[in-house]
């Protein structure tokens, strides 16, 4: 771990850094925090497994009412929840999740840290999750963090027991208290120390809770009041943390704006225990660290600062600029001088940004830019240097006051520009619960900064500052106002299968779509298309030209060469090859209204499912539900679906669901998708409907659902009681009840063999208890775990069916699974039997 990379240190000059596309001036209430902030030295970091774990309202107040530095460090990124907005799973889950924890930091002020570790999914256990996590590699990720952060208390938001309610809490608890103990060690992961000192926390807390039924806290232990309003903000902290807790909308985190003050409870897990506050016995002020003009020279700008005009203050806080400079403690001052200049730059007003009018990029092309910068302070700012990305230019231009400064400037993008992705997602992940990374000094932030950035010298009076703009595309959006994004590096030619999956039975050819997007204007050559499985090329062809920006090729893989394949789930690569260049990537785009375009590539691959799958419906109505893959997949099979609204449930019924043109009545089955009780808040209207639709012979199938939120009290035609109960295990043995039963039989025949490669988990939200006019069907369990009935119930009613499962075919069908799929196409043609 931590290879050698080259730093350069900077100590008369600073960068300022920004992860944003633009900089920006912080608000003066914002401004004014920061100023208090600075004047403390101590740091708090706040740990946990996943993004929204973090307990927001103790951030908030740590940061706006105590103003210490805080972080909070999530061991994963959410990669193996569920998605409430959209079908995304797996690591491009956890790109949106690593983005919602980000606006939610732009709120309350934390900083935002991640190990490697990949969310594989609910854990019941440590046991369990450490057969998954290198329990040593994520610990010397945390001690990292710790020796880079420098952290004088760790929070932890769960104990390493039972308690947690999730096996990743409780490692996250295990593997803080290790590191605790290890960053104040030398002889710990000493390759890291070519690159930052050892550092011992003062101690480390357990921050003890409520949640539901399970109280851990006690009169005993340390207790803080948090919640205070804050004029400046003009909410609570429990207000503040409501707003940033809601960003997390993915996983449907809404959560309520709560006003007035409560109390925090901490238990000491190790260090020195805390008698009074957080930060008993931790006297690190300025004056006590031999600068006592530092501190003076802060009370005189804190006390002086003017809301109307930051930009007064910047006499004493260039001068104090001069004072941090001359630190001897060089980690201090790197911090410092970093927060100073941007609490400077935001008292000048400076704004700065580097903007194109499209949104990707070539390498090796050129486009035209505009540099605007802009100061509000009666200060001349200098621009005096612009170092474009393979040139410098002089200016020595002062910027007057409120006057938009424009340069245009054609760029050249290096030809060796990396594509536009997440450091976390360049290289194939080490295994399925370990991320690889490309350096290990990356190791801990949620992203990078952009590599492709111009360079401002300015000078204020007689300091100077750098400031890195990155590369960035700007539109009117007609909707939104200005959209600033990061410009987005991708590849001369991407590939793509037109569709996410194919299905091909035995003994027949597989016709695949293969789309080709040309990004820029190079004439390609002629060149080989090459459909490829586990090295072996099964079909493509010669390509003789690049016809247009956008276009589909056809390709038949002959029955013979799939016949060669024994596995009925294959990944099929594709790529072309020209003037000995391999083009194999495809481009995976995530838009969402809250969130930055997110962009990372991945193989042009598809996975095609290969065997005996049987289905006998032929139109399907679906109600949404939360992100579901399922619709497409049944298209895919060859069902028409249509998903239903309003007007495909009244008709000419009466709201009993009575009525003599009943317009459900067309489909084969009727599914509700994942959560659609937690979702669809007409369900309640519809479901009587939906009753009636299964009283007269129809098939009603229903996914799992969460007691969250719900818009329906009784979903069952016959009542049963839904919990947190699940198996995890994907690989648990599944024992038939009754192996007879015509879902198990018709079209396909169901066996033990179709539960084998099934992903992350069998199942979750089991019923415990159902109404004897249910059958379930299936029996299962984890290791060591009580057995579970619950994952499929099936109900006569009328002359129809009614089958609610809350097995994960929403994780199977999208990773290809041939048995989940028989499964549920059986499922949907119970009425055809």
């Amino acid at each position: 771990m931590f290879k050698k990379v080259s730093i350069a240190v900077i100590l008369s000059l600073s960068t300022v850094l920004t992860s944003a596309q633009q900089v920006r001036p912080s608000k003066s209430s914002e401004i004014y925090r920061d100023l208090k902030t600075l004047k403390h030295l101590p740091k708090v970091l706040y740990l946990a497994a996943h993004p929204d774990d973090e307990n927001t309202g103790l951030l908030s107040w740590l940061i706006n009412d105590q103003n210490v530095e805080t972080g909070y460090l999530s061991l994963t990124r959410g990669d193996g929840g569920q998605n409430l907005l959209g079908t995304e799973q797996g690591a491009a889950l956890g790109l949106i999740r690593t983005h919602e924890l980000l606006e939610a930091r732009k709120l309350d002020g934390a900083q935002q840290f991640f190990t490697r570790a990949i969310d594989f999914g609910f854990s019941k256990n440590t046991t369990d999750t450490f057969k998954q996590w290198d329990e040593n590699s994520i610990t010397a990720d945390v001690v990292w963090v710790i020796r880079k952060f420098r952290p004088d208390v760790i929070i932890c938001r769960f104990p390493p027991t039972a308690a947690a309610g999730h096996g990743q809490h409780a490692a996250s608890a295990v593997v803080a208290e290790k590191a605790f103990k290890l960053a104040g060690d030398k002889k710990a992961f000493p390759n890291q120390l070519k690159f930052v000192n050892i550092w011992q926390p003062k101690r480390i807390l357990w921050n003890t809770f409520r949640f539901g039924g399970v109280n851990t806290t006690a009169e005993n232990q340390l207790k803080v009041t948090v919640g205070q309003y804050d004029a400046q903000l003009g909410l609570g902290y429990g207000e503040l943390a409501g707003l940033s807790r809601s960003l997390h909308k993915s996983q449907g985190a809404g959560t309520q704006s709560v006003a007035g003050i409560k109390t925090e409870y901490f238990s000491n897990v190790d260090g020195e225990p805390a008698k009074s506050i957080l930060f008993d016995g931790i006297n690190k002020t300025w004056t006590k660290e031999g600068n006592p003009d530092i501190d003076q020279s802060l009370d005189k700008i804190i006390s002086n600062f003017n809301f109307n005009r930051p930009d007064l203050s910047l006499p004493a806080l260039l001068a104090l600029r001069k004072k941090v400079i001359t630190l001897k403690d060089s980690d201090i001052k790197k911090d410092k001088i970093k927060s100073l200049d941007q609490i400077i730059l935001s008292c000048a007003g400076f704004m700065g940004e580097v903007v194109t009018n499209q949104p990707e990029a070539v390498a090796g092309e050129s486009h035209n830019f505009r540099l605007n910068v802009i100061s509000r302070a009666e200060n001349p700012v200098v621009l005096e240097n612009v170092k474009w990305l393979n040139q410098s230019e002089n200016f020595n231009r002062k910027l007057s006051k409120d006057s938009l400064i424009t340069i245009q400037h054609q760029i050249q993008i290096p030809a060796d520009a990396a594509l536009t992705e997440p450091y976390w997602l360049a290289k194939s992940a080490k295994d399925a619960a370990t991320f690889s990374v490309p350096n290990d000094t990356l190791v801990g932030l949620p992203e990078t900064e952009s590599p492709l950035s111009i360079l401002l010298d300015l000078k204020i009076d007689s300091e100077k500052f750098q400031v890195k703009l990155p590369l960035s595309f700007k539109k009117l959006d007609p909707v939104r106002g200005d959209v600033v994004e990061a410009l987005r590096i991708v590849p001369a030619l991407e590939l793509k299968f037109t569709q996410p999956l194919y299905l091909v039975k035995e003994n027949e050819d597989l016709n695949v779509n293969l789309n080709f997007k040309a990004n820029s204007n190079k004439q390609f050559s002629s060149g080989k298309v090459n459909l490829m499985y586990n090295g072996e090329r099964l079909g493509g062809g010669d390509l003789k030209s690049i016809s247009g920006k956008d276009f589909t090729v056809g390709y038949v893989i002959p029955k013979a060469k799939l016949a060669s394949v024994k596995s009925n789930q294959l990944q099929l690569e594709a790529d072309f090859v020209a003037d000995g260049i391999a083009y194999n990537k495809k481009q995976v785009l995530i838009q969402y209204p809250h969130l930055p375009s997110l962009q990372y590539f991945a193989p042009a691959s598809v996975v095609v499912m290969k065997g005996d799958i049987q289905s006998k419906v032929k139109k399907v109505g679906y109600v949404q539900g939360a992100g579901d893959f399922i619709p497409e997949f049944l298209r895919i099979a060859g069902i028409q679906v249509d998903v239903l609204k309003d007007e495909d449930f009244y008709g000419n019924n009466d709201e009993s669901g009575n009525g003599s043109q009943n317009k459900l009545s067309q489909y084969d089955a009727i599914v509700l998708g994942i959560r659609a009780n937690n979702t669809e808040k007409k369900l309640g209207r519809w479901m009587p409907f939906l009753w009636s639709y299964v009283k007269n012979g129809g098939n009603l199938v229903m996914q799992y659902n969460t007691s969250q939120d719900t818009t329906v009290d009784q979903l069952g035609i016959y009542k049963f009681n839904i919990t947190n109960k699940r198996v995890t295990e994907e690989n648990a043995e599944v024992k038939f009840l009754n192996p007879n039963h015509k879902l198990l039989n018709y079209p396909n025949k169901i066996t033990a063999n179709d539960f084998n490669g099934w992903v992350q988990e069998r199942g979750a939200y089991f019923p415990d208890k159902w109404d004897a006019a249910y059958e379930p069907l299936f029996e299962m369990h984890d290791m060591g775990e009580e057995t579970l009935q619950g994952s499929t119930l099936y109900a006569k009613y009328g002359k129809g069916n009614f089958i609610y499962t809350p097995l994960a075919f929403f994780r199977q069908l999208p990773a290809g699974n041939v048995g989940a799929a028989r499964l549920f196409l059986n499922f949907l043609s119970a009425q055809k039997n």
